[in-house]
């Protein structure tokens, strides 16, 4: 099985890079192509979307009609899917994901795609194994990281930052977003080798994982 796996930002990719292999193992072929930042769907999903800017949901229509074509070529023996791994934010998940399959379901032919949708935020993955923060952070803090509800609505990366960071999200905040993005990426670098993929707390991370292993064949 080939994947290609969008996601919307380089924290996002340099996470997957390390998470997928452990997930879908050598035998499975895998690009993760990360975008700068998530953007919104258009209304009019006939508008052109400027490819030079690379906003996720802006492109997705015009991605999902490419591999949909892509895809129909490849040999039966070696099927290829979508990952999409977006950020829910603060997006009600029902309405978000009927959005996302009024896409897929525009393309024709449609390409095997899954919807997998962070709760609230990425770095809710990360929260979900606890031990894994703690070895890539020891210092981090337990009485935060102890509070912390898997996928919960709380701002999730600002929790991982008060447990992590010194001065905590209030003082990364103040450095401006380029910083947050900065150590976020610093995050998925340091925490993602020491995650045990079949142990993670959060909900969102357990759905991600297995739809992988639905499409490979390796969970039914």
């Amino acid at each position: 099985m080939h994947f290609e796996i969008l996601v919307e930002d380089q924290s996002g990719k340099k996470a997957l890079d390390i998470l997928v292999p452990k997930i879908i193992g050598d035998d499975h072929t895998f690009n993760v192509h990360p975008y700068k930042g998530i953007g919104r769907i258009p209304k009019n999903l006939a508008n052109k979307a400027d490819a030079s800017k690379r906003i996720l949901l802006d492109q997705l229509s015009k991605l999902l009609r490419g591999y949909g074509n892509t895809f129909a070529n490849y040999p039966s023996d070696y099927p290829a899917a979508v990952i999409l791994v977006c950020d829910l934010d603060e997006k009600c998940q029902k309405a978000f994901r009927q959005e996302l399959f009024n896409i897929l379901n525009a393309c024709n032919p449609q390409p095997e795609t899954r919807f997998c949708i962070s709760i609230e935020e990425g770095e809710a993955w990360f929260l979900g194994d606890i031990p894994a923060v703690k070895a890539a952070y020891p210092k981090a803090k337990d009485a935060v990281l102890n509070t912390y509800v898997n996928d919960s609505i709380c701002g999730t990366w600002e929790h991982l930052a008060d447990a992590v960071y010194s001065g905590g999200s209030s003082a990364l905040s103040a450095k401006g977003w380029q910083a947050v993005g900065a150590e976020k990426s610093q995050w998925a670098e340091k925490i993602t080798p020491y995650m045990d993929v079949a142990n993670n707390g959060s909900p969102s991370f357990i759905y991600f994982r297995k739809k992988l292993l639905e499409l490979t064949g390796e969970m039914t």
